[in-house]
C-alpha cells in the first residue's frame, strides 16, 4: 500500500496501530474497536428516553438526566450515552 505511511502518521487507536504493524484483519473478533462500541439504541429505548425527557423536562432544581438514569431499564446507560441521545433526537 503506497500511502500506508498516512495511516501511521494519523492512526486513531492502538487497535489501529496493532492492526498496521501486524496486517489488516489480524485482531481476533471481539478485540480492540469492535469491544468498545456502544450498542445502539433500539426505537423501544428511544421511546423511552423520549417519555422520560418529557415526564421529567418540567422538575425544577432536579437534574433531569439523574432522573432519566435511575428509571432506564437494566442494561443501563452511561450518563454520557443518554447526553449524546438526547442531543442527537
Amino acid at each position: 500500500n503506497k500511502k500506508a505511511f498516512v495511516e501511521l502518521l494519523f492512526w486513531k487507536s492502538p487497535a489501529a496501530v496493532c492492526e498496521m504493524t501486524k496486517g489488516y484483519s489480524s485482531l481476533q473478533e471481539g478485540e480492540g474497536t469492535t469491544r468498545s462500541r456502544v450498542p445502539p439504541w433500539t426505537p423501544q429505548e428511544e421511546q423511552e428516553l423520549r417519555e422520560l425527557y418529557w415526564k421529567y423536562k418540567e422538575v425544577e432544581g432536579g437534574d433531569i438526566i439523574a432522573a432519566i438514569l435511575a428509571h432506564l431499564p437494566p442494561p443501563g446507560r452511561t450518563r454520557r450515552q443518554v447526553v449524546k441521545q438526547l442531543v442527537r433526537m
